[in-house]
């Protein structure tokens, strides 16, 4: 407990973590670029990213870009957040929220690109409606996204891949499909940039596969 109260109120002097009761925290939406990045530059958003090791990652790789980092969970993003800043990365900010509020903190078309790594599978059918990749979920996805703007998913569970291909396969919204069941064994092994999170190195050293998909909204 004393771990967590110190990481919370670590990020509530951070710059880069952006959450109730700081001042941007009710202005961003539609003002990521100006207010906070002060670049133009494309804007990616890793929804319920954990520790941030794709947001840092990413950000690390493409400093040309803009990396937010989405979870309601403090103690996570603390160490994304530290790591951003102990690296200097000017590209990077972590927003703490429910995904479910999404459309709360970026406008239409405001985002060019989104990552779903490794989420919570809810693999119970009563909790079918948390799983980001519901229809609910991705017709969020689709306000915030530009209408080029790519949406990447991977992830080691089966049960929730397969669930996401069946909902996107019926979609008359989707274009661009693009799947392995196996990513290291595919052509699209490099999208992947050789960022693992912490799940994937432990489910891949069980010897799971690694799914990954990703796919564009028509206008």
């Amino acid at each position: 407990m004393r771990s967590k109260l110190k990481r919370f109120a670590e990020n509530a002097e951070a710059a880069n973590v952006i959450q109730p009761g700081k001042p941007l925290f009710d202005k961003i939406k539609g003002h990521w670029h100006e207010l906070y990045f002060k670049n133009k530059n494309p804007l990616t958003v890793e929804m319920a990213c954990g520790r941030g090791e794709y947001t840092t990652g990413l950000a690390r790789l493409f400093p040309q870009r803009n990396y937010v980092g989405v979870d309601i969970k403090g103690d996570r993003i603390w160490k994304g957040a530290r790591l951003a800043r102990q690296e200097g990365m000017q590209n990077v900010a972590f927003l703490r929220i429910l995904i479910h509020h999404v459309l709360d903190y970026f406008a239409e078309n405001e985002v060019d690109e989104i990552w779903l790594t490794f989420p919570d599978p809810q693999p119970k059918d009563r909790h079918e409606k948390r799983r980001l990749t519901h229809p609910r979920f991705l017709d969020m996805y689709k306000v915030i996204l530009q209408p080029d703007g790519w949406l990447r998913f991977k992830t080691d569970n089966t049960g929730l891949f397969t669930y996401t291909l069946e909902v996107l396969q019926a979609r008359p919204d989707i274009r661009d499909l693009t799947y392995t069941f196996d990513l290291y064994e595919s052509p699209l092994q490099e999208e992947h940039y050789g960022i693992t999170t912490r799940y994937e190195q432990m489910f891949a050293a069980q010897g799971e596969k690694i799914k990954y998909l990703k796919f564009r909204f028509k206008d």
